[in-house]
């Protein structure tokens, strides 16, 4: 018996419609928030001679441009599919996150090569005024994770440009400690050392972001999903005697994709069985479902292991 593709209702991609819509929103607000705070630390870098305050300003830049990347890669995901892009675009979203985790790590680049150089001479900083503006970031970084906060979690996209604002929360309490080291002992490396600190928290977020586009783009089981557990969950049915070719794999956020063969009792009705491991599959949330039916009789092994 041929392949049967089990259908998905349409209100499931309106839901994930309205979702990303949402998320476009918060992106939005946290964007605008980024650009006005990172012209200040602009200045304030050059006015203090603060390479930690600078860098969190590079780093700003990067956040946002990242948050401006997945609004776009948000509405290109939502094109509708063409006959020779059957999926659609789904897949902008996790480009989108490879090139987010690209930009975390070339700015930590431009971060080290900087730091070293300034640990070799460290510079006269004034410590007051970084203190005073590495607060400020330190304020519009929790503003923007508290409206990221929730939407993240629904797309690896977003949850890129999410890791941005957080590495960058990270990267402005560094700052923040080096004023107060200038301030206090008058210990001028601490600029420098803040610098690296924050360089190595953002190549730490973007080898995260990284590690999760690629799986993506490999096509490998979502790392939320046990394919082990799922093949019990169907061979467990009635009418089922084996499961073999079982590929699970992510579109795009939020929507899964599987494909099987299952070897089935001949005198169990097919129409039922296909409801069956529908309800199944359903359970482990996974939206594209395609089975190929063998019966246990054409002489196929009944695949249990």
């Amino acid at each position: 018996m041929g392949p049967a593709h089990v259908p998905h209702d349409h209100p499931v991609a309106g839901h994930v419609h309205g979702r990303d819509s949402h998320a476009q929103g918060r992106l939005a607000a946290t964007l605008i928030l980024l650009l006005l705070y990172m012209a200040v630390e602009v200045v304030g870098g050059f006015w203090t001679g603060s390479l930690a305050l600078l860098s969190d300003a590079g780093h700003m830049m990067s956040d946002a441009a990242a948050l401006g990347l997945s609004m776009f890669a948000l509405w290109v995901a939502h094109r509708p599919p063409t006959p020779r892009r059957s999926f659609g675009y789904y897949r902008a979203e996790i480009l989108a996150a490879l090139v987010n985790a690209a930009a975390l790590f070339a700015v930590a680049a431009l971060v080290l090569v900087e730091a070293v150089e300034r640990l070799q001479a460290p510079p006269d900083v004034r410590g007051g005024p970084l203190l005073i503006i590495a607060t400020g970031g330190l304020v519009i970084n929790l503003a923007g994770l508290a409206l990221l906060h929730g939407v993240q979690t629904h797309s690896l996209n977003v949850r890129g440009a999410f890791l941005h604002v957080a590495s960058d929360t990270l990267g402005s309490l560094g700052a923040m400690a080096s004023g107060l080291a200038i301030l206090g002992p008058g210990w001028t490396w601490a600029d420098p050392v803040a610098s690296i600190v924050i360089a190595v928290l953002i190549v730490l977020s973007g080898w995260r972001l990284l590690k999760e586009a690629l799986a993506v783009l490999m096509e490998a089981a979502p790392a939320h999903l046990d394919p082990d557990r799922l093949r019990s969950a169907v061979l467990e049915i009635p009418g089922v005697c084996g499961v073999h070719d079982l590929h699970v794999w992510t579109i795009g956020s939020g929507l899964e994709s599987l494909s099987c063969h299952v070897v089935a009792d001949p005198a169990r009705p097919y129409g039922d069985l296909l409801r069956d491991i529908q309800t199944v599959v359903a359970t482990f949330d996974i939206i594209h479902v395609t089975i190929q039916v063998e019966p246990d009789d054409c002489g196929v092994d009944c695949l249990k292991g």
